[in-house]
């Protein structure tokens, strides 16, 4: 951290409201992801997305935006109003310091002063870390995948691979999240399969796209197979060789 830039005590998350609150947060998608321009989310759409009810905050650290999530409004077949978290990250140098998981909890208390009862948003199946952070820091369960979710990108994060995709339900107010994050308590369950993901699974997306594919196509089958047979991923057990998404009936 640069000096007079301010500690993490000094970061504010807030609602993104400005035009160049926008155009910030389209710059910081390229920083985070490696984006091209054409495939970031436009500026005037965080716009559209506060008429509509959708949810767009950064976290600001001396007015220099070092993060965001950016949520839009949905609604279930049955008629339940949810967000769909499309994008959360935080610049490089601020990353591993607990500020994504500050945005995703404001997320929270701000879709349940606004009514929303679920939050659903997409990741990568081979990215252990994330695998653990949503399901066992934010509580969140999945029963869907979804291959190549968004096709082919620019990011150097994605990697030339298929973007395979686990969805995530976080349901806000639900026991699991409430025990997991206000109590600060694991949530009991009963593990009836386990699907493991190789430490290096992640990292061979651009070191090895080939033996990637591989990793992902077994992945894939596990998991359309296990949610076929009605399973939902409701734990995620870190070990060297990688980690486990554990399942239960």
């Amino acid at each position: 951290m640069a000096a007079g830039e301010g500690g993490l005590d000094d970061i504010v998350i807030r609602e993104i409201v400005t035009a160049d609150e926008n155009e910030e947060a389209f710059i910081v998608q390229g920083e985070v992801w490696g984006f091209s321009e054409a495939d970031r989310v436009p500026s005037r759409l965080f716009a559209v997305n506060r008429l509509i009810g959708g949810v767009a905050l950064g976290a600001f650290l001396q007015d220099r935006m070092i993060g965001f999530c950016l949520a839009f409004p949905g609604k279930k077949s049955d008629g339940r109003p949810y967000l769909h978290s499309h994008m959360a990250g935080v610049l490089p140098e601020y990353q591993n310091r607990r500020i994504g998981r500050r945005l995703k909890l404001e997320q929270r208390e701000e879709a349940l002063r606004r009514g929303y009862g679920l939050i659903e948003w997409t990741f990568d199946p081979l990215e252990t870390r994330n695998g653990f952070f949503n399901i066992e820091r934010l509580g969140a369960i999945v029963r869907r995948y979804k291959p190549n979710a968004y096709g082919i990108t620019t990011s150097r994060l994605h990697g030339s691979i298929p973007t395979d995709r686990l969805i995530a339900e976080w349901h806000l107010a639900d026991a699991r999240p409430n025990s997991i994050i206000d109590a600060g308590r694991p949530v009991g369950k009963r593990v009836v399969r386990e699907i493991e993901i190789p430490a290096e699974a992640g990292r061979l997306r651009t070191s090895d796209p080939e033996r990637a594919i591989e990793i992902q196509t077994r992945v894939r089958e596990q998991f359309q197979q296990a949610f076929e047979e009605g399973l939902t991923v409701v734990g995620f057990r870190r070990a060297e060789s990688g980690g486990f998404y554990e399942l239960s009936a």
